[in-house]
């Protein structure tokens, strides 16, 4: 069976812009996207700590979902407000479509740790360490996802508005039911890993069909 897929992103939002940036994803894009055959589910974060101001992702049944005809269409056909949000808002956009390489417990949290690795990695040791973090019952669950070859994914519409996207070779994420614990991991994660972007956030929203 072929592994979920997951569309991680971070980014920033144009200072002075940041309500109609939320506006937009919370009253257009979050519901747009999830309602793309093969979503399963949407989450959006804003920063407590590190380099990006927001992190979002989606669980998509296959990475293959997000080069997919429908999914394609509506990248290439932006609305109006997302033209806007793309081309004058968003800043700072790191994008990388990636397999969900492991999952570790069950539970979604308030807060989420990521940890953004622009170098490759070793996959089995992040999932060693999932397995560890998640016998801490203050984490809620993790994953490890791993970038999927970029190189046969088309440059879409809205990339263009944005122009240009970053990406990462892998990532670990946490969640944790209290901001403190998110804090600490996020501290902990940073000594471990001292070459790799670790971004401590809040929930803000999320959207889901079910079982992602």
């Amino acid at each position: 069976m072929q592994q979920q897929g997951i569309l991680a992103i971070w980014n920033d939002a144009r200072e002075g812009h940041e309500v109609e940036f939320s506006y937009w994803f919370q009253s257009e894009h979050l519901k747009e996207r999830v309602a793309v055959p093969g979503f399963l589910f949407g989450r959006r974060h804003e920063r407590i700590s590190g380099s990006a101001g927001y992190f979002c992702f989606y669980v998509v049944e296959t990475p293959d979902v997000l080069t997919s005809k429908p999914y394609l269409e509506r990248l290439d056909n932006p609305t109006p407000l997302t033209k806007r949000v793309m081309s004058e808002i968003f800043q700072n956009m790191n994008r990388t479509v990636c397999h969900r390489s492991a999952l570790r417990g069950g539970l979604r949290g308030a807060y989420a740790v990521t940890v953004r690795f622009n170098d490759a990695v070793d996959s089995g040791v992040l999932t060693a360490l999932a397995d560890d973090l998640v016998r801490d019952t203050n984490i809620s669950s993790c994953e490890v996802w791993t970038a999927v070859d970029a190189s046969g994914q088309p440059v879409s519409q809205e990339e263009k508005l944005r122009g240009g996207d970053k990406k990462i070779k892998a990532c670990l994420m946490a969640d944790t039911l209290r901001k403190a614990d998110a804090e600490k991991l996020g501290a902990r994660l940073a000594k471990d890993f001292p070459g790799a972007e670790v971004g401590v956030f809040a929930v803000l929203c999320q959207l889901g069909n079910g079982g992602a």
